[in-house]
């Protein structure tokens, strides 16, 4: 998750870099007055589990190795943005976040080693708040970074679990995530297109104890999930 980051983070730079070099007449110069802004959101995202191991994990001699897996994802969402001032917004995204994550479990069985494979869903309805903080325009560009708190519900948590999945760790419906993230505002002719990348931590243990094995070798699992948005307002 964090080469994923930090390779957009390298081209965000060269991005900025080629904005200063730009010195095109500006679209919408009165945009950015508006007291508030309405747009929508497509985006993919790559989610992820950060996975601790219990004390118990050890005593468990069938479990050998718990692996995380990812899987790309995608995202929708509404843009509510508030102007604060010349350089800062409040942002309000309620939105809709499709995802999958597989966590293999390998443990030995009568001297053979096997894999089980549980396919993790999660569709999330979003609630994040975020402040972004805008430099300066360059011309027809304006870079920025954002911060702030996303609440979800994972309404595929509540799916029941068929006879041919079991067994399957479930996981809690609610979380919270704090994220941070940069982008680059582009202002088109007639409208402002914005590429973004974000990172959303999770800060509760997500995992729903049942007392069987899959659920006593992990003691502390949380969620973390890598954006790409693309914003039209």
């Amino acid at each position: 998750m964090k080469n994923i980051f930090f390779i957009i983070l390298l081209i965000f730079i060269a991005s900025i870099a080629h904005a200063q070099r730009d010195d095109r007449p500006k679209n919408l110069p009165k945009y950015d007055n508006k007291v508030l802004h309405f747009g929508f959101t497509l985006g993919l995202n790559v989610m992820d589990f950060g996975i601790r191991h219990s004390n118990s994990f050890i005593e468990l001699d069938s479990i050998h190795m718990i692996e995380n897996n990812r899987r790309l994802g995608f995202n929708i969402s509404i843009v509510s943005s508030l102007r604060l001032g010349e350089y800062f917004d409040l942002r309000f995204l309620p939105g809709l976040s499709f995802g999958q994550r597989d966590i293999d479990y390998t443990y030995y069985s009568s001297g053979h080693s096997y894999v089980k494979r549980m396919k993790i869903e999660s569709t999330f309805i979003d609630f994040p708040f975020v402040i972004k903080y805008k430099a300066k325009r360059i011309a027809n560009y304006r870079p920025y970074v954002i911060g702030g708190i996303n609440s979800t519900i994972d309404l595929a948590s509540q799916k029941e679990i068929k006879e041919e999945e079991k067994p399957k760790i479930r996981l809690n419906a609610f979380d919270v995530y704090y994220q941070f993230g940069f982008g680059i505002d582009y202002y088109l002719t007639y409208f402002k297109f914005s590429t973004e990348i974000k990172l959303g931590v999770g800060l509760l243990d997500i995992i729903r104890r049942d007392g069987t094995q899959y659920t006593r070798a992990i003691d502390r699992m949380t969620s973390n999930i890598v954006y790409i948005s693309f914003h039209f307002e």
